[in-house]
């Protein structure tokens, strides 16, 4: 029965994408101003056929635009976030090449660097130019995903955007703590976050197959209090304090506690 329900959901989510690709390229050609309301929409649609129910603490920052820093843990990141908020991924620049999943990718206006710090400094002006046009963006600060419950050094490269940022006003940065904490009402643990969790050299199909086969996931996006540049020395600092803010929430997030 498991079997035949994975099958049933891959062809649901195959189906759910192809209805959705041509409105998209129609709305990024004629209704710019509204290309995120259809990848919000296949991604609230896609956490309900992963049987994933997200949880929101906190409040989204509702400043235009804000980047959004939040620790990596596994390819079903992404429909989590985009169901919760509207904006543009960072992600690595192999996900541009891989079939199907880096045609929607580009598809809701993904901006694609290497890992490279030297290629995070090029792609600057790309991210810039989404945040001019009031565009959220999306950042995973560590660079790859983790294993759900430590979290990898943030790297401080990735907020030299908050840190040149020419708008009005200095950018405002928002820590976005993301944890898969219970999978079928009972808490997780190491021995079960694998099954989420998608780390190193892991086949991605094998994952995805295996992950259909598991329970239903509850995923928490605790959103954390905003902050700007100027409350610190340089982006090192930024880096690091957003760093620990994050760890705190997963902390708490993965043992059932509240935020505070």
């Amino acid at each position: 029965m498991t079997f035949i329900r994975s099958l049933f959901v891959i062809a649901a989510v195959l189906l759910w994408a192809g209805i959705l690709v041509l409105p998209q390229f129609i709305v990024l050609m004629a209704m710019p101003k509204h290309r995120y309301t259809l990848p919000q929409l296949f991604h609230r649609g896609l956490c309900r056929l992963l049987r994933v129910q997200v949880e929101i603490h906190g409040t989204p920052a509702q400043n235009k635009p804000t980047l959004f820093v939040i620790n990596h843990i596994s390819w079903l990141d992404i429909p989590v976030v985009g169901k919760a908020i509207k904006g543009s991924f960072v992600a690595k620049q192999e996900v541009a090449k891989y079939p199907f999943i880096g045609r929607l990718s580009r598809l809701q206006q993904t901006i694609f660097i290497s890992r490279s710090r030297p290629s995070v400094k090029t792609h600057k002006d790309d991210m810039q130019e989404h945040l001019e046009q009031g565009d959220n963006i999306f950042l995973f600060p560590e660079g790859t995903s983790s294993n759900g419950i430590v979290i990898q050094n943030f790297k401080s490269a990735y907020f030299a955007l908050a840190e040149s940022h020419a708008g009005d006003a200095p950018l405002t940065v928002q820590p976005v703590t993301l944890a898969y904490s219970m999978m079928d009402n009972l808490m997780m643990t190491r021995g079960t976050m694998g099954i989420v969790a998608w780390v190193g050299d892991e086949n991605l199909l094998s994952h995805v197959w295996d992950f259909l086969k598991s329970g239903k996931i509850t995923a928490e996006l605790r959103f954390h209090k905003p902050v700007t540049i100027d409350q610190y020395d340089s982006r090192k600092d930024m880096a690091a304090d957003c760093q620990r803010v994050i760890a705190h929430g997963l902390s708490r997030a993965m043992t059932g506690r509240p935020e505070f």
